[in-house]
């Protein structure tokens, strides 16, 4: 492990006083600052390209942070995933002799 020391905005900020799970919501903290909405309401997140936010990583994190605070309605399951397009179809491969016996 590497000897630098990383600075995180969750060590700035202190904690709500009813913060059940203090790691969670710290590393909730953090991911929901990195994905801030800029100006024209885009996440600045460069892993998020530019989407319009509130962007998935924010939601996420936001609803750890609930959690995190022993929001019991938090923990409602999350979206279902976006459509993904289909993967073509693998060709079929002629068995060999060696491979059909």
């Amino acid at each position: 492990m590497s000897g630098t020391t990383h600075h995180r905005s969750s060590h700035d900020t202190a904690p709500p006083s009813d913060v059940t799970d203090m790691l969670l919501w710290r590393l909730a903290y953090d991911v929901a600052e990195a994905h801030q909405p800029d100006a024209a309401g885009r996440c600045q997140n460069l892993l998020c390209g530019g989407r319009q936010a509130p962007c998935d990583p924010l939601l996420n994190a936001e609803r750890a942070m609930r959690l995190a605070r022993g929001d019991a309605g938090a923990g409602a399951p999350a979206p279902a995933p976006r459509p993904r397009p289909a993967a073509p179809a693998r060709p079929e491969h002629p068995r060999t002799g060696r491979e059909a016996a």
